[in-house]
């Protein structure tokens, strides 16, 4: 099969020659879990700290030898783990880029439920992120006003509408660019958004919150924190989802700006989405029921075939994505269930069987 791998270590922000399709043996089935045909990958920001050894403790990929790690949707080709089987769709953390993977333990996924490309976003990690941080975090309720930065993001833009369906009076965005602030506005619903690469922009972002924001979905880093902090409202909630501006930095690591902490008596929570794994059903089930009802938009920025993987990843750490970024490896249909046409034909000029 085809994985990819890392060139070499990294120094800096990756670009995508720094990744190479190799050939790699197939994996063998783990204890507890499946090895899957991957069809839809997910390209995350955190991954970008992760290849450098700088997310969690978690160890990076080791050049030339690892495939990169990312979340895919795959079909099972084959199991060891109870009531999953060959055939079945699942949903895994640890898979990697490349056309098979080893999954521990993923969730089996109901093809019926949503499109099978949306557990790669809205209904993968980034949706749950954004719903732990709304709803059991920031416990977003009825006449909140909600600030979120990378609105235009898969977090951000969830963030966004899971906010308004809890009852959240006002929302407003801050993203980079007017192509993104339009989507914003147009597909998410939100009431404003702020263009942060425009001249004038936090006079602009004085004018969409005549109230100050009760809510602060912090995703950039710590220039737009401390520009929302200035628009929080005393005891407002901050929840610190990621400093995706900062993945990349070689200085000291992002401050804090501890006085307008204390001047707003704000809350601050930190948001690690590892810890809402177990509420993961309890998520898909609202956010399922949000997206029948029109009121949760799937945007994707999808490429198609694992070698536009790299390129796309790049494009993702640079901040010029739209939407959740998807790789689709693998056509949903497995070509290896269809029926060769010789055996169809042959089947259709045989008698019936009397048995049947």
């Amino acid at each position: 099969m085809k994985q990819i791998i890392l060139r070499r270590a990294l120094s800096a922000r990756p670009t995508a020659t720094d990744f190479v399709a190799v050939d790699a043996p197939r994996p063998s089935c783990p204890e507890n879990g499946v090895v899957a045909r991957v069809v839809h990958l997910s390209l995350d920001p955190y991954i970008g700290s992760r290849l450098r050894g700088r997310h969690m403790g978690q160890a990076p990929p080791r050049p030339e030898i690892d495939p990169i790690p990312g979340a895919v949707v795959g079909q099972v080709i084959a199991s060891r783990m109870p009531g999953v089987s060959p055939g079945d769709w699942v949903h895994g953390m640890d898979g990697a880029w490349a056309e098979e993977a080893a999954l521990i333990a993923p969730r089996k996924l109901d093809p019926k439920l949503a499109p099978l490309g949306a557990h790669a976003g809205v209904l993968g990690m980034p949706g749950l992120t954004a719903w732990a941080g709304v709803t059991r975090l920031a416990q977003a309720g009825p006449g909140d006003v909600v600030l979120v930065d990378a609105a235009a993001g898969p977090v951000g833009g969830t963030v966004g509408q899971i906010a308004r369906s809890r009852g959240a009076k006002r929302i407003v965005g801050v993203a980079g660019g007017p192509e993104k602030c339009r989507l914003v506005i147009d597909r998410y619903g939100f009431d404003a958004c702020v263009d942060y690469q425009a001249d004038g922009w936090r006079e602009v972002l004085a004018a969409a919150l005549p109230e100050p924001a009760t809510i602060l979905f912090e995703n950039v880093g710590a220039a737009l924190l401390s520009a929302g902090m200035a628009h929080l409202a005393p005891y407002g909630r901050v929840v610190l989802c990621g400093f995706a501006a900062h993945y990349h930095d070689d200085g000291p690591a992002a401050a804090i700006p501890a006085g307008p902490v204390i001047a707003k008596r704000a809350k601050i929570m930190g948001l690690v989405v590892y810890d809402f794994f177990p509420e993961w059903e309890e998520f898909l089930k609202e956010a399922a029921g949000l997206m029948r009802e029109g009121r949760l938009t799937i945007l994707e920025d999808r490429v198609q075939g694992l070698a536009a993987a790299p390129a796309l990843f790049e494009r993702l750490v640079s901040g010029a994505t739209i939407g959740k970024a998807v790789v689709t490896v693998a056509a949903e249909e497995n070509p290896l269930n269809r029926e060769d046409p010789k055996t169809a034909a042959d089947k259709k000029s045989r008698p019936p069987d009397p048995r049947a």
